[in-house]
C-alpha cells in the first residue's frame, strides 16, 4: 500500500475520532436543550425522538416566573463571584511570593498547595461543617463563599505561581532600581501583566464554585439561601399536577444555569487561550 492511501486513512480515522469526542461532549447539552423544548407529552414517547415535532418555550417561562429559581440565581452569583474574588486577592499574592521570592520553606509549601488540590470534597465535609456550625455561619451565604475557598484558593495559587515565573526578572529588577517596594512592584507592574492568568484562573474558578453542589447541599437548608445547583435539586416547577416531576423544567433551567458560562467562556476566549498557554513559554 502506497504512502497516499495510507495518509488518507490515518486523516479519516483522526477525523471520526475527532468526530465521536465531540458527540460524546455535546450530546448531553443537546439532549438537555431539546428536552426543554418539547411539550411534556414528548419527553418519555417511544421511539426516541431527537427534534421535537412543535417547539415550546414554556418551560422557559415557568423557569424565569418561578421566584425560587430567581433567588438562587442571584445566590449563586454572589457566592460564585465572592469566591472568585477573594481567591484571586489572597492567591495573587501567596502565588508571587512563592513564585519570585526565594525563602526557607519555600518548596515545602508549594508541595502543600498541590496537596491541597487532590483531597475530595467529601474528606472535608466533616470539619467544614462543625467550624461553619461554630462560627455561626449554617445556613447563610458565607458559609459557601468561605466553603469554596477550599478548592478555589490552592487552584489559584498553583496556577499563578507558575504564571508568575514566566514574567521576566528584568521587570523586578528596574522597578527595585528606581525605589519601589516588592509589594509596590507586584500591585503596579507584576499584576497588570499578569491579566491573562487572572482571567483564566478566575473563570475556571467561578465554573467550580457556579457548579458545586455538596457543600450547597449541606450547609444550605432553606430555599432562599439555595445555589442554583441546590434549586434544580430540589425543584418542583409548576405542573398541572402534583404527582408530576416537571422535567422539562427542570432541563430548561440546566440550560440557563449553563449559559453564563458559555457567554463568559466567549467573552475571554483569547485571555484564556493567552493564561493557559503562558506557562509554556518561558519569558
Amino acid at each position: 500500500m502506497t504512502k497516499a492511501p495510507l495518509r488518507l486513512l490515518a486523516r479519516t480515522g483522526f477525523y471520526l475520532l475527532v468526530a465521536g469526542i465531540l458527540v460524546y461532549l455535546l450530546f448531553p447539552f443537546y439532549w438537555a436543550l431539546v428536552s426543554s423544548l418539547k411539550p411534556d407529552g414528548e419527553l418519555f414517547v417511544t421511539p426516541v425522538r431527537y427534534w421535537p415535532s412543535a417547539l415550546t418555550l414554556e418551560n422557559y417561562r415557568l423557569v424565569i416566573a418561578d421566584g425560587q429559581f430567581q433567588t438562587a440565581f442571584l445566590n449563586s452569583i454572589l457566592v460564585s463571584v465572592g469566591s472568585v474574588g477573594l481567591s484571586l486577592l489572597v492567591g495573587a499574592i501567596a502565588a508571587y511570593a512563592l513564585g519570585r521570592i526565594r525563602f526557607r520553606g519555600r518548596n515545602a509549601l508549594q508541595y502543600v498547595v498541590l496537596t491541597m488540590t487532590m483531597f475530595p470534597q467529601i474528606a472535608v465535609l466533616g470539619g467544614l461543617y462543625t467550624m461553619i456550625n461554630q462560627f455561626g455561619l449554617f445556613n447563610r451565604l458565607p458559609a459557601l463563599v468561605f466553603s469554596y475557598l477550599l478548592f478555589t484558593l490552592p487552584f489559584t495559587v498553583w496556577v499563578l505561581m507558575h504564571f508568575f515565573r514566566t514574567l521576566p526578572g528584568e521587570l523586578e529588577e528596574a522597578a527595585y532600581m528606581d525605589g519601589a517596594t516588592p509589594f509596590r512592584t507586584f500591585w503596579q507592574i507584576m499584576l497588570p501583566l499578569s491579566t491573562p492568568g487572572l482571567v483564566t484562573t478566575g473563570l475556571l474558578a467561578f465554573i467550580q464554585s457556579w457548579n458545586e453542589f455538596l457543600f450547597a447541599l449541606s450547609f444550605m437548608q432553606t430555599p432562599e439561601h439555595f445555589t442554583v445547583t441546590r434549586a434544580i435539586f430540589s425543584f418542583q416547577g409548576i405542573t398541572s399536577s402534583s404527582f408530576e416531576f416537571p422535567w422539562g423544567q427542570v432541563m430548561a433551567a440546566t440550560i440557563l444555569v449553563t449559559l453564563p458560562l458559555i457567554v463568559l467562556a466567549l467573552i475571554f476566549q483569547r485571555r484564556i487561550l493567552a493564561g493557559l498557554t503562558a506557562g509554556a513559554v518561558k519569558g
